[in-house]
């Protein structure tokens, strides 16, 4: 496998992202391919320092790094360049108008999709408000909201977090989600739709092959979810 290294700071994680274009956040069914596997123990839930639940908000911030939960329903990065294509084999070729037109959506999730395409980005208490999923409206909002990253339709912009009395943030964070279109221009998420799914998916796997040799095509399509 190509070498993740080790991962100490915002930089050194944008850096493994740039170079191998795919990044989990957690071990997954590839070993050592993963932020999980490569940050040092006390950076993890530090009160002194700072860690990759930190780190999370400010990569994405870049733009240079789509972040998400694209694998199998857990967090991940992808780099800028090569979301489109990932995008086009999990869209399969669909915007989600049509998507929802030929009967692959259910309403919930347009419900919640609309929401944020007519925002461009809304913080994840706002978006249940605002899509029908507040107190006493529509349930399951988070199995939903975890499909349309999956389907990348929609990702994590950044994370907002609570100050307390000496304006330190604190706490796990506030994702707030944006339709990638709002995040990088229709024409660019566009362009991949001029090529077949099928021919996505597999640029997306030969990639996956070149960083990690080792695994096999089951442990490719797990960790894709397919």
């Amino acid at each position: 496998m190509e070498s993740v290294g080790v991962l100490n700071s915002p930089k050194a994680l944008l850096d493994a992202v740039r170079r191998l274009g795919f990044l989990p956040f957690f071990k997954n069914e590839i070993p050592g391919f993963s932020i999980a596997e490569h940050t040092p123990p006390e950076l993890w839930f530090s009160d002194e320092r700072e860690g990759p639940w930190e780190w999370k908000g400010p990569v994405a911030r870049t733009g240079e790094a789509v972040y998400g939960k694209f694998f199998r329903g857990r967090a991940g990065f992808i780099r800028r360049d090569l979301f489109p294509v990932f995008a086009n084999y999990r869209r399969r070729g669909y915007d989600f108008d049509a998507l929802y037109d030929d009967g692959f959506a259910p309403f919930a999730d347009k419900q919640i999709y609309d929401a944020l395409a007519q925002r461009g980005t809304l913080l994840s208490r706002e978006l249940k408000l605002l899509s029908g999923f507040g107190k006493g409206g529509e349930k399951g909002f988070d199995p939903r909201i975890t499909r349309l990253q999956m389907q990348c339709y929609v990702v994590i912009a950044d994370f907002a977090y609570m100050r307390d009395r000496l304006g330190k943030e604190y706490g796990w964070g506030v994702a707030r989600y944006a339709v990638p279109e709002a995040l990088f221009g229709a024409d660019f998420m566009r362009e991949a739709y001029r090529e077949d799914p099928a021919l996505s998916r597999e640029r997306v796997c030969a990639l996956l092959r070149a960083v990690c040799p080792e695994a096999g095509e089951r442990q490719i399509k797990r960790l894709l979810g397919d």
